[in-house]
């Protein structure tokens, strides 16, 4: 979050709080001793948040009007505009997905990190090093796109909306694709590593996400970056929680803890790169 202004705690700012709203300029008011300060979520709309102000300092009258409401949103200002890459990975996980329910295992089998095969009765697992040989290269990071369940799905898609959104529209498609594939490749790469080769989810690349936004929010807070405390506590814990003994009793034992964590790793790593080039200008 960006930082705009400080103002006395009893000055009644119920009416720039509505039409801030109104105008859908995201902000967030909090407390600090004896002020209030007014905190701007995306620097791309600073002049138009001074200009309100402006206008609610003199006390002039700050309603919209019908029409312009109306128009004020157009495409470039749509979340397809704004986030195609998120929105483009989203709709590739969904189309994944309902590909799955039709075609079942012959999908698994296309994008798991190794090719997968039943020889009699046996599963046949091929190894990385004849994988790559071959040019399944995309198997590296296909396996991200794989979900086995709804909630698995949903909850996935939450966060890398949630997260890959901010990084797209304050940096650029170019910054969130990179992490996502960087993470990807990373997340994979560890989950391998501990043998497994039927895994799959987007979660790697959301606590890459995570780590980006929570390092670019704490180290650099001008850059218009915001994740709540609680959600970074709620999802580290559930990483911690998941690697634990008491995660396989409730049925949380079958997560891919290692892909969690190679995947957060990453985040933290460029997150502190591009904080720390930020903190210079």
């Amino acid at each position: 979050m960006y930082k705009v202004l400080e103002m006395p705690r009893d000055i009644d700012t119920r009416a720039l709080r509505k039409a801030l709203w109104a105008e859908r300029i995201g902000h967030r008011f909090t407390e600090e001793g004896n002020v209030q300060v007014l905190w701007l979520a995306d620097p791309k709309q600073h002049q138009e948040l001074l200009q309100l102000l402006t206008r609610w300092e003199r006390g002039e009258p700050l309603q919209i009007s019908d029409g312009k409401r109306r128009t004020r949103r157009n495409w470039r200002q749509s979340p397809l505009a704004e986030a195609p890459v998120a929105i483009m990975l989203i709709g590739l996980c969904l189309a994944v997905f309902a590909i799955m329910a039709i075609l079942g295992d012959l999908v698994i089998a296309a994008m798991t990190i190794t090719p997968l095969g039943v020889v009699g009765n046996t599963l046949s697992v091929g190894t990385l090093g004849d994988t790559l040989a071959s040019g399944q290269i995309w198997r590296l990071v296909s396996p991200a796109f794989l979900h086995f369940g709804w909630m698995h799905l949903i909850f996935n898609m939450l966060w890398l909306w949630y997260f890959g959104r901010q990084i797209e529209a304050l940096q650029g498609s170019w910054r969130l694709l990179g992490i996502v594939m960087l993470s990807a490749l990373a997340s994979n790469l560890a989950q391998y590593a501990t043998g497994t080769v039927l895994f799959g989810g987007m979660s790697g690349v959301d606590y890459a996400l995570l780590g980006y936004v929570w390092l670019m929010s704490r180290r650099a807070p001008r850059s218009g970056f915001f994740v709540p405390q609680m959600l970074v506590v709620f999802m580290l814990g559930w990483m911690v929680f998941t690697m634990t003994d008491f995660a396989e009793p409730i049925g949380f034992g079958n997560v891919a803890n290692e892909a969690h964590l190679g995947g957060l790793l990453v985040g933290l790593l460029t997150g502190w790169i591009a904080s720390s080039r930020a903190r210079k200008y």
